[in-house]
């Protein structure tokens, strides 16, 4: 969904251009996709049995037009909408944004990010974010919560809404969306996964207009099917696995196809293949035909207007009363209609949502500028409490989050946890209050970051910057705070003519780095002139902390210079960042968050980078052929055997860690009991159960060999026999755990291989198949810090 689009101002660097080559094929929306049809219908397999003979018989209630109403999203107090059927006491659904908060309101609260989230590498932490937001998505009368986010993985470091989902690794953003969903539907509440799938840029993700019509499509993403199942698939099996209530398919076209006709996608892997059971909702305005669409798998059309983002609300609509027309004139099977709405209704009742479920806060209504009152054409009932707090002592877990997520990249003779300073300088334009409010849709030149933009960007109510939080710590040394704020002074001035009276013993650099919805990022540069600010500080102060709020990747050319002596990348930590950031640097929490990406070390060594521009005026000109495969992120600088400057997994702490005693069994009768190509069995949500069935594990020791408590991130690698296919990765995150220690203290940590885990995707048995061979198993601190080495032959 959308809002907003760059501001051009914000990044002051030179801006990323890849124009498609002419000779590239394109491919239309028809005959590069293979059909599959007709839609499977809802069994409730997984323990949906109940819930799914409850909808039926709702279902078999429905006139025509009422089915017509629960497939087609309505103008309303939220950012979507199904109408209530009074008569059956259905009460209609609440959907709203988004993955960090929900959005549309007011008292709530705003979570760190999913990329913050992911360099927590803290499943604990995964699960307790997803339950705190969904509890105030049930308080504020929300039934489906549009979160968590998979797609964009993170192909491109460029993407502009990669910090809106988890990790470019799929096996890690897989944790993250089970547990992130496990979390928000224990309160009863739906989740969404969203985008599938092939998501990956934000750049002509939807169609040119040109005076109402359509003269280029969107770009069509061009992916492999082992790409697809090894990659992209993954986390939304993780998503469907955990029992996910509705997945939201994506703008862009797949091979052609749009994403929200394309049967393959919907009917074949979804639906068929993962025995996905929930409902299928389009991204707002990602319809762009009724019954193909509908047959194709969409069961739900939202916001259901018409035109770019579906803007245009009125009675017409691609589904609607076309739905109805369409059973009447016999070019649409009854029994279609409905599955897709028994597939949305099963959820409904499988999570209570028909008894004592809070209702909506007329708050929504007047906050949502995405269909505001003006374009209602149906009468909702408000009659609710107005403006419920429901943040409860979440800020408290924010906090904490914030600080648990936070990676140190860099600490030079112990420069960090800093030692009761008495004189500190605070510079950079991202340490202060944001000086245009608390809900910033646009970049903003002046306060501190802790969320990115468009629909998956949060409300504030209340910010702890940086800034404030500093000098609240700083008071109680009795030290002397000074501050330089303006990103463009500080980098031209001779630093030495600022600090007054005398030189600081910490020079503390807050930067930041912008990105949104609906745009990909033009740089990998810190914005406003972020760099120039580093090496103009640390040219004169020879103790400067780097603090980053970004939004995900970022050049960083300064990260050997002498005078920098820490950096912290804190990504987007939600509304208590200034007291995460304090946490971390004062030493009352030790850092253990990990990179969820690879930091390279120059631009240019990124591969997957986004299309910007064409060379032709067909429609169907845009494409994106993700011809790296396999090889994003850390498998593609391993693959390609480059050297970075900050790998995936990467983390310092203020103690130091070993690893011992690597130990392989097997959970089953061994090598003879395991066969090579996963046992057939009957689709469950997630897909064939067997490839979720554990066949080994893997125990290491870790010490806390240092002089304070912390926690770290021991982290399975396993790398595939030769027999595998060509363009296997060299090595491919299969487990990770977060175990927090006292000094001097021991524990085995073990991880759990899954068949999954230790198969590759078979495109011409279209099976998962374990190879032959002997597996390398490491363990080891980050992808490329590898301290414990085995092997283990399967099959």
């Amino acid at each position: 969904m959308l809002y907003s689009f760059l501001s051009a101002a914000a990044l002051l660097a030179p801006a990323l251009a890849v124009v498609q080559p002419l000779n590239t094929t394109i491919l239309g929306q028809y005959g590069h996709s293979p059909a599959v049809y007709p839609s499977p219908n809802a069994t409730g397999v997984g323990g949906w049995e109940e819930a799914l003979a409850k909808a039926k018989e709702f279902t078999a209630q429905l006139t025509p037009a009422e089915k017509a109403d629960m497939v087609t999203g309505k103008p309303g107090p939220c950012v979507g909408n199904i109408v209530a059927i009074p008569r059956l006491g259905f009460g209609g659904l609440c959907l709203q944004d988004g993955p960090l908060a929900i959005r549309t309101v007011d008292y709530a609260s705003v979570f760190p990010a999913g990329v913050t989230t992911a360099a927590s590498f803290d499943r604990k932490l995964m699960y307790e974010r997803g339950a705190a937001m969904g509890a105030e998505f049930r308080g504020k009368g929300a039934q489906v919560a549009l979160s968590p986010v998979a797609g964009p993985l993170g192909r491109s470091a460029y993407a502009g809404r990669n910090w809106e989902g988890f990790s470019p690794d799929p096996y890690l953003t897989g944790v993250a969306m089970e547990e992130t969903i496990t979390g928000l539907q224990s309160n009863g509440l739906q989740a969404c996964a969203k985008h599938w799938i092939g998501n990956e840029q934000e750049t002509q993700r939807n169609p040119t207009y040109k005076n109402g019509s359509i003269v280029q499509e969107s770009i069509s993403a061009n992916i492999d099917d082992r790409t697809m199942h090894e990659l992209y698939m993954w986390p939304f099996a993780n998503a469907v696995h955990a029992g996910v209530a509705s997945v939201m398919c994506s703008y862009q076209r797949l091979n052609g196809s749009y994403a929200c006709e394309n049967s393959k996608s919907l009917n074949g892997y979804l639906k068929e293949e993962l025995g996905f059971q929930g409902y299928v909702m389009s991204d707002w305005g990602a319809t762009h035909s009724g019954v193909p669409s509908i047959e194709a798998g969409l069961d739900m059309n939202m916001p259901g207007g018409l035109g770019m983002y579906g803007l245009t609300f009125g009675e017409a609509s691609d589904f609607g009363g076309n739905v109805t027309l369409a059973v009447n004139n016999g070019t649409l099977d009854s029994s279609r209609v409905d599955d897709m709405v028994i597939r949305i209704m099963t959820p409904y009742f499988f999570l209570g949502q028909d008894k004592d479920y809070p209702t909506v806060d007329p708050s929504s209504a007047d906050l949502n500028t995405f269909s505001p009152k003006n374009t209602w054409f149906r009468e909702y009932v408000l009659n609710g409490t107005r403006s419920r707090d429901v943040r409860a002592d979440h800020g408290a877990l924010i906090r904490k989050h914030g600080a648990s997520s936070t990676v140190m990249l860099k600490n030079v003779n112990n420069a960090l946890p800093l030692k009761s300073p008495k004189i500190i300088s605070v510079f950079g334009n991202d340490a202060s209050e944001d000086t245009q409010g608390f809900y910033n849709q646009n970049d903003f030149e002046y306060g501190t970051l802790v969320a990115g933009g468009g629909s998956g960007t949060g409300r504030l109510t209340y910010l702890i910057t940086p800034l404030e939080a500093i000098k609240a710590r700083a008071s109680k040394d009795g030290a002397l705070v000074q501050q330089w704020l303006n990103n463009t002074l500080v980098a031209a001035s001779d630093i030495s003519t600022l600090a007054i009276p005398e030189s600081p013993e910490v020079c503390l650099v807050f930067l930041k780095t912008w990105a949104e919805e609906a745009a990909d990022r033009v740089s990998l540069e810190l914005d406003w002139h972020g760099n120039e600010v580093v090496e103009s500080v640390a040219s004169y102060c020879n103790n400067t902390i780097v603090v980053t709020h970004s939004s995900g990747i970022n050049d960083l050319p300064w990260a050997d210079h002498p005078n920098v002596t820490a950096i912290l990348a804190a990504h987007y930590p939600g509304q208590e960042s200034g007291n995460s950031i304090v946490d971390v640097l004062y030493g009352d929490v030790n850092p253990s968050g990990k990179l969820p990406y690879t930091i390279a070390l120059a631009n240019d060594d990124y591969n997957g980078l986004p299309t910007t521009a064409v060379n032709s005026t067909d429609p169907d000109a845009w494409q994106a052929y993700f011809e790296e495969k396999l090889e994003i992120d850390y498998r593609y600088f391993d693959a390609q055997n480059m050297s970075v400057r900050y790998e995936f997994g990467f983390g310092l702490s203020y103690t130091t860690f070993e690893l011992a005693d690597l130990a392989i069994s097997s959970l089953g009768s061994g090598k003879a009991g395991i066969s090579a190509v996963t046992p057939a069995q009957s689709t469950t949500p997630g897909g064939n159960p067997a490839l979720w069935e554990n066949l080994y594990n893997v125990t290491a020791t870790l010490s806390n060999t240092g002089d304070v408590a912390g926690a770290t991130v021991p982290q399975l690698y396993i790398t595939m026999p030769s027999s595998a296919p060509a363009g296997t990765p060299p090595k491919q995150l299969r487990g990770f755990e977060k175990v927090m220690l006292e000094p001097g203290q021991s524990e085995t940590v073990a991880f759990a291989l899954m068949r999954r885990d230790l198969s590759y995707w078979d495109v011409v048995r279209q099976d998962w198949v374990i190879p032959a061979g002997e597996f390398g198993v490491s363990v080891g601190f980050s992808s490329r810090d590898l301290k414990l080495v085995g092997s283990v032959t399967i099959v």
